[in-house]
C-alpha cells in the first residue's frame, strides 16, 4: 500500500514533468508547418486552440474477461472517441471519459441527450453533454463507453457487479497499450495518441462507474469526479436490513437499461441478480460485497472530486460520506462539493463555477499542470440557495460529538432535548404505522410538535445563538417491543419559517434560455452544438424543515449480515446513524427529535404487525456533530 501523502505528492511531480517544456503560465507558440502541435496554456490553463469540427471520431471495440450471457463469447465493450486532429500528428492527450449504460435508453443530461450515428456510417455523431464541446478544443480526448450489456457493447448488464465494474477498466487498459481493440471492421486499433492519463466523470450510475474503476485500482485511472454516485449499492437498495427499493431492483434496473431487442435475451440474468439480492431477509451478503466499493478504497491510485447533494434522496448522502471518509484514511487526493440540492448535475447548479473548477482540475491531473487547485480549501458547500461557503475538510475540523438527552414527554405534550438527561426510570410507547411518510410525520395537521400515537416528538426551546451541525448524527435509545420484528426510525427537524431548498423537481427548475460551453460541429447532418438550457434554484418557505433521517430494521441491530428476531418484552439497545447532514440551525428556532417505527418507502417483513414500540429514558438521546462542540450547544440554549 501506498505511503499516504508522500506518495502522492510523487505522482503531481511526475505528471508535471511528462508535460515536457509546458510552462505554468503564458501560451506557447502556435505550430508551423513541420512542428508538432502543442498545447496552449494561459493563466494556469489549457486554451481551446485544437479544432472541433476536423476532430478524429471513432468507435473502438475492446474484449473483457467476463461472459455475463453465458453465450460462450466473452463480453464486449464499446466506446466512442473524438480527440484533437492534432493527436494524428504527435499531440498526446488524456482522456475525459463518462461510462454509462444510459446512453441509448434513458440518456444523459437534464435535456437527455442520447448518442446516435445519424448517417449510418459507424461514428458516433451526437455527443451528450458538454465534455467533447469543451475539452477537446483544449488538447483532450473524451470518450464515451458503453458499460457491458448496453448500447454498441455485449453482454447484459448486472447493477454493480463484476461486469459493470470491469467495463471503464477494460477500456483503460486499451488505453494503455495492455489488451488489443478493433474497429467494426475488425482492424486493430491502438491508442498511440494517448498520454497514458485518464480521468472518469459521471452522475449517477455514471459516476457509480467511476466509482468502481477507482476501488479496481486500474493503472491509467488519474482521476474520477463522481456526482451524485453511488459507494455501495447495499447502501442504494437497502437501509440497514430494510428493503428501500422494489423487489428485485437490481434486475429492474438492468432491464432499464438494456435495449428493449436484448431484454428477452438477458432476462435470465435479471432472474439471478434477484435471487442474489435476498429481499427476503435484506440482509447484506456477498452479493452485496461485490458492490460494495467502500472496503477497497485502500486500491484507489486516481484523485478523487467528489460531488453530491446533501438532500439526495435518490442516492442518498452517506453514500458520499462513507467513500469521502474512506479516501481520507488512505491519504487520496480529495475535493468535495456538497450542495443543497438534491439528484443534480453542477452544470445545472452552478454552471459557470463548475466548468472553470472541472477545467482547473482535468488541467492538474491530466495534462499535468499545477495551477494551485489544490491548495485551495477542498471543500465547498451551499449554505443557502446559490451562497457558498469553503472550508478545508469535511466534516468541520471543528466538529464533536455532542450528547443531546431525550427528555420523557408528558401529558401528550412533546419531550425535551438537552445537555443533561432527565429521570431515567420513563418510558413512552408508540405504534408503527408503516404508511405515513417522513414528511407527513413533522406536518401534524392541529400540532406539528404533538405526540401522537405512532410518534413521539422531542423539542428543545428557541435557540439563542445559530447551532451548526456538520457529520453524521446519531439516535441512542432503550426499547422494548411487543413483536419478533420492527423497525426504528428516527428524524432530524427544523422547526421555524425561513426559504429553504425546495424538493420540488430536486431543487431546480429548467428555464427556457440557453447558454453554450464549447465549440459546435455538424456530423452526418446533426448540429452538435455545446448550447443547454439555463437553470434556477427552486426554493420553498416552509415553517418545518425535515433535517435528515435514518431507519434501521429490527432484526439488524447487531450484524447487517445476520437477521436476529427481537425478543418481545427485552429491553434492547438501538444505534441509529441518521443521514450526513450540514446544517445551521437559525437563532429563535427549534430542534426536533421524532421517533417512530417506519415511515413509507422502506419495507419491512413486518409491515402489517403494527408493533407497540417502548423507549426508555435511562439512554435515549441524539449524538450531534456540532460545530464548537458542547460549548456550542451550550450557548445556543440546548
Amino acid at each position: 500500500m501506498r505511503s499516504g501523502r508522500h506518495a502522492w505528492r510523487a505522482s503531481v511531480v511526475a505528471l508535471a514533468i511528462a508535460v515536457t517544456g509546458l510552462p505554468a503560465t503564458g501560451a506557447l507558440a502556435r505550430p508551423g508547418a513541420n512542428e508538432r502541435p502543442q498545447l496552449v496554456v494561459e493563466d494556469g490553463v489549457t486554451q481551446p486552440v485544437f479544432g472541433y469540427a476536423d476532430a478524429v471520431r471513432e468507435r473502438v471495440f475492446v474484449t473483457s474477461d467476463v461472459d455475463t450471457d453465458d453465450d460462450g463469447a466473452r463480453d464486449v465493450v464499446a466506446m466512442d472517441i473524438i480527440r484533437p486532429r492534432a493527436s494524428e500528428n504527435g499531440l498526446k492527450v488524456p482522456v475525459v471519459m463518462d461510462a454509462s449504460p444510459y446512453y441509448s435508453t434513458v440518456c444523459r443530461g437534464n435535456e437527455s441527450e442520447c448518442k446516435a450515428d445519424v448517417d449510418g456510417d459507424g461514428l458516433n455523431d451526437t455527443w451528450p453533454l458538454f465534455y467533447d464541446n469543451y475539452f477537446v478544443p483544449r488538447g483532450y480526448a473524451v470518450v464515451l463507453l458503453d458499460m457491458i450489456g448496453t448500447n454498441n457493447s455485449t453482454g447484459c448488464p448486472v447493477t454493480g457487479g463484476r461486469a459493470d465494474n470491469i467495463s471503464a477498466p477494460t477500456a483503460i487498459d486499451w488505453l494503455n497499450g495492455r489488451r488489443p481493440g478493433v474497429d467494426a471492421a475488425g482492424r486493430t486499433v491502438v491508442a498511440n495518441w494517448h498520454n497514458g492519463r485518464t480521468g472518469m466523470i459521471g452522475k449517477s450510475y455514471d459516476g457509480t462507474l467511476a466509482n468502481a474503476a477507482a476501488a479496481s485500482g486500474v493503472r491509467g485511472l488519474t482521476t474520477i469526479v463522481p456526482i451524485s454516485a453511488i459507494s455501495s449499492w447495499y447502501d442504494y437498495s437497502r437501509s440497514n436490513g430494510l428493503v428501500t427499493r422494489a423487489n428485485n431492483y437490481s434486475g429492474s434496473l438492468a432491464n432499464t437499461v438494456t435495449d428493449p431487442a436484448r431484454r428477452a435475451h438477458c432476462a435470465p440474468v435479471r432472474t439471478a441478480l434477484g435471487e442474489g439480492g435476498d429481499d427476503v431477509t435484506g440482509d447484506y451478503n456477498d452479493f452485496w460485497a461485490e458492490r460494495d466499493y467502500v472496503p477497497h478504497a485502500d486500491r484507489v491510485r486516481a484523485s478523487v472530486f467528489v460531488v453530491h447533494g446533501i438532500n439526495d434522496d435518490n442516492v442518498r448522502p452517506d453514500h458520499f460520506s462513507k467513500w469521502w471518509a474512506a479516501l481520507g484514511e488512505q491519504g487520496v487526493p480529495r475535493k468535495l462539493w456538497l450542495t443543497g440540492t438534491g439528484h443534480v448535475d453542477p452544470f445545472d447548479f452552478r454552471r459557470g463555477a463548475w466548468v472553470d473548477t472541472l477545467h482547473r482540475w482535468f488541467d492538474q491531473w491530466l495534462q499535468g499542470l499545477d495551477n494551485g487547485i489544490m491548495r485551495e480549501p477542498a471543500v465547498d458547500i451551499e449554505r443557502a440557495p446559490d451562497v457558498w461557503e469553503t472550508a478545508r475538510a469535511w466534516p468541520l475540523p471543528d466538529a464533536r460529538p455532542t450528547q443531546v438527552f431525550l427528555r420523557a414527554p408528558a401529558d401528550g405534550n412533546a419531550g425535551g432535548l438537552a445537555l443533561r438527561s432527565g429521570p431515567g426510570n420513563a418510558s413512552a410507547t408508540f405504534q408503527d404505522t408503516p404508511t405515513m411518510s417522513a414528511a407527513n410525520a413533522i406536518r401534524h395537521p392541529s400540532d406539528p410538535a404533538a405526540n401522537t400515537a405512532n410518534r413521539l416528538v422531542f423539542l428543545s426551546g428557541p435557540l439563542a445563538a445559530p447551532l451548526h451541525l456538520s457529520g453524521t448524527p446519531v439516535v441512542k435509545i432503550n426499547a422494548t417491543v411487543d413483536g419478533e420484528d420492527t423497525s426504528f426510525a428516527g428524524l432530524l427537524v427544523d422547526y421555524g419559517t425561513r426559504p429553504r431548498f425546495s424538493t420540488s423537481g430536486d431543487g431546480i427548475r429548467t428555464l427556457t434560455e440557453e447558454d453554450c460551453w464549447g465549440a459546435t460541429a455538424t456530423w452526418g447532418g446533426f448540429a452538435e452544438d455545446a448550447c443547454y438550457r439555463k437553470t434556477e434554484k427552486t426554493v420553498a418557505t416552509n415553517p418545518q424543515e425535515l433535517v435528515t433521517k435514518g431507519i434501521i430494521d429490527g432484526l439488524n441491530l447487531d450484524s447487517r449480515s445476520v437477521s436476529t428476531p427481537l425478543v418481545l418484552g427485552r429491553k434492547t439497545a438501538v444505534d441509529l446513524n441518521l443521514l450526513p447532514e450540514d446544517y445551521v440551525f437559525a437563532a429563535g428556532h427549534q430542534i426536533g427529535v421524532v421517533l417512530l417505527s417506519s415511515y413509507s418507502g422502506y419495507s419491512s417483513r413486518a409491515k402489517q404487525n403494527r408493533a407497540h414500540i417502548t423507549v426508555h429514558f435511562d439512554r435515549s438521546r441524539i449524538t450531534l456533530p456540532v460545530v464548537g462542540g458542547r460549548a456550542a450547544a451550550a450557548a445556543a440554549g440546548l
